[in-house]
C-alpha cells in the first residue's frame, strides 16, 4: 500500500529537440563617442548628486549601527538586572 508503483522503464518515447540555428544578421557595431562608463558619466555631469549619495549613505550606516550600539546596550543593562534579581534569590 506505501510502496510507490513506478511504471516499466521503457514506457516513454525519448524525444530529442531539433534545434535549428538562426539566421546571422549583420549589424554594424554603433559609433560610441567615448568609452567611459556611465557612472563617469554621471559624476563628471552632476558631481553635487554623488555627494548627495555619498552623505545619504553615510547617515544610513551610521544610523543602523546606532541602533545595534542600542540594542546591545540595553541587552547588557537587562543582563545585568536579571542577574542581580538571580542572585537576590
Amino acid at each position: 500500500m506505501f510502496k510507490p508503483k513506478y511504471p516499466a522503464p521503457d514506457t516513454y518515447p525519448v524525444t530529442r529537440p531539433t534545434v535549428t540555428p538562426a539566421p546571422r544578421q549583420e549589424t554594424a557595431p554603433a559609433n560610441r563617442p567615448s568609452t567611459s562608463s556611465a557612472m563617469v558619466d554621471l559624476v563628471k555631469s552632476n558631481p553635487l548628486a554623488v555627494a548627495g549619495g555619498v552623505v545619504v549613505l553615510g547617515a544610513v550606516l551610521t544610523s543602523m549601527f546606532l541602533a545595534v550600539a542600542l540594542t546591545a546596550g540595553s541587552l547588557a543593562v537587562l543582563a545585568v538586572v536579571i542577574r542581580s534579581l538571580m542572585n537576590q534569590r
